[in-house]
């Protein structure tokens, strides 16, 4: 009798599960050490980019989470091209002209290290209107990568949710809401200037106690879940719980910021329902006499 061969094709993209053994605390201790080699410069906009302001990044950054959404990417790929975003306009002045180039770039090199199927240059091409080609998207390419040194491999506030979410202790289904907030904190913080060049850990510290905040959760043990959730991560990020609860405030600030944000353009989109419809892409910022 022969054999049948089975051809077996998935309808939805397989990615690796969470390895328990790298929620070890030595884990921790080592994305500690490393966080500070990754982290930008704070003052860029004023001693390296002379044509770029800090609202055309939250411009640039807004779309990139737009392609990352689209494309369904994991949620460490936006952290990570944003990083390697950030870490090239501390180096080098960019136009303005040439800046989605840049972050169509950061996209596609963050995409190569952690999807399965990587984005095409063809794909980022169309996403930016064409205001680029894939030749110019692969000379960028290698521009980033020298001048990052090929390490582009950075260490992200994604990185350390997993151990915080493990910290806590919580139970599976709040665990998960946990960290879904978490990580919509951590997008939110990423197209953020403010928290340009907080540590990672920060970040995804306070990001999980604004969760916990606004679910109200209680934790087992815990009589004051927000104010025992930044004593027990600041301790593990070996900060001060004061500096922690200013991340955090900063984090609730940003998010109502953006929703009044979000309120006033959709008031100014049912104005203007008759009026030519604008591109919604960075390349706006070409217009804009500064």
């Amino acid at each position: 009798m022969e054999g049948n061969l089975l051809c077996w094709e998935p309808e939805t993209e397989l990615r690796a599960q969470s390895d328990p053994v790298l929620l070890q605390s030595r884990v921790l201790m080592k994305l500690l050490e490393l966080e500070e080699r990754y982290i930008p410069s704070a003052s860029y906009f004023y001693c390296v980019q002379t044509h770029l302001q800090p609202y055309m990044r939250r411009m640039l950054t807004s779309w990139m989470l737009e392609v990352c959404e689209d494309q369904k990417c994991g949620e460490d790929v936006f952290p990570l091209a944003v990083n390697c975003l950030d870490r090239f306009l501390s180096l080098v002045p960019v136009e303005k002209r040439r800046l989605q180039l840049l972050g169509s770039t950061c996209l596609f090199l963050a995409s190569k290290l952690r999807e399965t199927t990587p984005m095409t240059a063809e794909s980022l091409c169309m996403y930016s209107d064409y205001c680029f080609t894939d030749k110019e998207l692969l000379a960028m390419e290698l521009l980033v990568l020298n001048k990052l040194k090929w390490d582009i491999e950075a260490v992200t506030p994604r990185e350390f949710l997993p151990h915080f979410l493990e910290l806590l202790g919580l139970p599976t289904e709040k665990r998960r809401q946990v960290r879904k907030h978490s990580e919509t904190f951590i997008a939110l913080c990423t197209t953020d200037c403010t928290f340009i060049a907080l540590p990672p850990s920060m970040v995804a510290a306070a990001s999980v106690v604004a969760a916990v905040t606004g679910l109200q959760l209680q934790s087992p043990g815990m009589s004051n879940s927000s104010v025992a959730t930044i004593t027990y991560l600041a301790h593990a990020i070996r900060c001060d719980p004061s500096l922690l609860r200013t991340c955090q405030e900063q984090i609730e600030m940003s998010l109502e910021s953006s929703l009044q944000q979000a309120q006033r353009n959709r008031i100014s989109e049912s104005k203007s329902v008759d009026e030519p419809e604008r591109s919604s892409t960075p390349t706006d910022v070409l217009d804009i006499d500064l």
